[in-house]
């Protein structure tokens, strides 16, 4: 399919699972462990046909379900690990994921990067999924797009895009924001995403095949918050920022969360916001200090002097992160540009995806095909 939150996935490879949450009744407010553990047997059994695929050096087969098993893991703890099943279904999924990923032909590898910048409290190292093109070279290094993931999609959903840039000549870096996923910043800390970054861009700077000066973030829905925040405490490290439908302000309103729940997002959107934000279940107290706690307007972010090239893109009638924020962010600080998809909801697909990758083409000065790196996306089973 490709089609989110079901990259690498198959319809038939879900048909099974979706009879038995009908068989069962299940509705929200779910159990997610017993939610999940209705997963778990389609996916182990599209993991034992990747093994042993494997065993018989049949790598396009074992790429293939390791992928697939994947995909049925990521659903199993969508849209975040809250329970003890959820978090086994997204430590097997990751495995799964990057075993198939490393079969490839071009292998995507994790690397671990020291968090250099670290408070005592959060993690040594930033998990991140890392493809440079075989012309990479210390005398001919290539740019390279950071691609920040979002509340429910992790390194092993955004891995999608790496191919399609490897074709075009361009490094790509993937890793989760704060609260979710891997990531070791202290998600109720404001200030925990400048530590994560400088760690991140002093690897950066580390690697000879990298241009340092051609390094892009294009950041997907929530990490658009992480996004926009970056461009101006690290403006001078960013050749470029794209912020696809995310949120600084307005997206923090007791009043936008107290409506969320029942509008364009499939799950409890203010619930799961909570909990990646580190407030657990208690939504009433997210819903109380979040605006005060994480507002880029409020604490002085907007009105920075300095701040890196930052394109704004979503659509108008986004039900996630209202459209209003990306409005106040070209009201204040340094001048910033903004795309606006018409009549469509969350980010603006898929015209936005055409938009972005375009200015990105002509932010690193490459000539590339938007349509034919977009015909990279898509998963195509063969088995």
């Amino acid at each position: 399919m490709g089609v989110y939150p079901f990259m690498f996935g198959t319809a038939k490879d879900f048909e099974p699972i979706v009879n038995k949450l009908v068989e069962g009744g299940f509705k929200e407010p779910y159990n997610w462990d017993e939610y999940a553990k209705v997963y778990f047997p389609q996916a182990a059994g599209l993991a034992s046909v990747a093994e042993e695929a494997e065993k018989q050096g049949e790598l396009d087969k074992a790429s293939e379900y390791y992928l697939r098993s994947s995909a049925v893991y990521r659903i199993a703890r969508f849209p975040a690990p809250r329970s003890a099943v959820q978090r086994e279904a997204w430590n097997l999924g990751k495995q799964a994921c990057l075993k198939g990923l490393s079969l490839r032909p071009h292998p995507v590898a994790e690397i671990l990067i020291p968090h250099t910048h670290r408070r005592s409290d959060e993690g040594a190292s930033i998990p991140v999924y890392h493809l440079v093109p075989s012309s990479a070279s210390p005398t001919t290094p290539v740019p390279t797009v950071i691609i920040f993931t979002g509340l429910d999609g992790y390194r092993t959903e955004l891995a999608v895009w790496m191919e399609g840039w490897r074709q075009v000549g361009v490094a790509t870096i993937v890793l989760e924001i704060p609260g979710t996923g891997d990531c070791p910043a202290t998600p109720g800390d404001e200030t925990s995403p400048d530590r994560l970054y400088s760690s991140l861009f002093d690897w950066i700077d580390a690697q000879e095949v990298l241009d340092s000066g051609k390094t892009a973030i294009w950041a997907f829905s929530t990490g658009g918050y992480y996004a926009i925040r970056v461009a101006h405490t690290h403006a001078d490290r960013l050749a470029g920022v794209v912020a696809l439908g995310g949120g600084c302000h307005h997206m923090f309103s007791p009043t936008w969360l107290d409506n969320v729940n029942h509008l364009e997002y499939p799950f409890d959107l203010a619930n799961t916001l909570a909990y990646k934000w580190g407030y657990g279940d208690d939504v009433d107290k997210f819903k109380a200090e979040a605006l005060e706690k994480f507002s880029l307007l409020d604490d002085g972010t907007l009105d920075r002097p300095e701040c890196a090239r930052l394109l704004l893109v979503n659509g108008t009638e986004d039900e996630i992160f209202p459209i209003d924020d990306y409005y106040l962010a070209l009201q204040h600080g340094a001048p910033k540009e903004a795309r606006f998809v018409q009549g469509v909801k969350h980010m603006g697909e898929p015209m936005s995806f055409f938009i972005i990758l375009k200015w990105l083409y002509k932010l690193f000065g490459i000539e590339a095909d938007p349509v034919k790196q977009m015909q990279t996306l898509p998963f195509k089973p063969k088995y």
